[in-house]
């Protein structure tokens, strides 16, 4: 069997044959648990029910906001792509940069599994399956790349609703950056707080690109949304990176 560290990809019938005879993917190689934790599991198995959220961004979104290892095997184009995230190093793992992969291979990005780690991150105290540095990659650009170009054009579930949004300096203190209109629109979402339908109006701004834009903020910890006033509620509430939440 192909060892994880490889630099080729497998073609996606020979992934097919492995996972037919072994139940697996072929790249989980590590001994331990053969689950995931449960409370990614869960949430995993809620968007597998539903057929609206049940795609590779909502699947990764999952990830980062549990902060829990996963290995996600994610076809593009016919070639599979073995891409373990590592969400609390903020490094993904990949014997390709996905981030460079062709538009309408990510485009069409469909998830095929999701284990395990097949890997460890660099520094881990056990130091065998840490695998070539050079198959490590800053994950901040590959959730950028997904959001934009992946293949959902809807607002992820934890987003969406009535609410406002603004741009903010995520947690490396860095902000995105985009050409033309959504550089513009960068620009005006760091001045204001404004709605989904409000940016779609915006110069060259469509439904489909302020949800894209939006959900690339939020995988970056750079989103602030602000739900409008509910009978109940004191005050509204601002919602930061993935469930964290502040009175305004």
């Amino acid at each position: 069997m192909r060892d994880f560290e490889d630099s080729t990809l497998w073609r996606i019938s020979a992934f097919e044959r492995i996972h037919r005879e072994t139940g697996s993917s072929g790249f989980m190689r590590l001994t331990g648990p053969t689950l995931l934790p449960t409370t990614l599991l869960a949430d995993l198995r809620r968007l597998d029910a539903d057929p609206a959220s049940s795609d590779v961004l909502e699947v990764i979104a999952a990830c980062v906001r549990h902060r829990e290892a996963a290995l996600l095997c994610l076809q593009h184009d016919e070639l599979v792509w073995p891409v373990t995230l590592f969400p609390n190093e903020g490094l993904y793992h990949s014997p390709r940069d996905l981030a460079q992969g062709s538009l309408t291979g990510l485009g069409s990005l469909r998830l095929l599994t999701a284990e395990p780690p097949g890997v460890r991150p660099p520094g881990h105290w056990m130091h065998d399956r840490v695998a070539q540095a050079e198959h490590y990659r800053p994950l901040s650009p590959l959730l950028w790349s997904l959001a934009l170009n992946g293949p959902r054009r809807t607002l992820l579930a934890d987003i969406a609703g009535t609410a406002a949004y603004r741009l903010v300096v995520g947690a490396n203190g860095q902000r995105p950056t985009a050409p033309g209109a959504l550089g513009s629109a960068l620009e005006r979402l760091q001045r204001d707080s404004v709605t989904l339908r409000e940016i779609a109006q915006w110069p060259g701004m469509s439904t489909e690109r302020a949800s894209r834009l939006l959900n690339g903020l939020y995988l970056g910890g750079s989103l602030l949304i602000s739900r409008a006033h509910r009978p109940g509620r004191d005050a509204d509430e601002a919602r930061g990176w993935f469930g964290r939440r502040k009175r305004r």
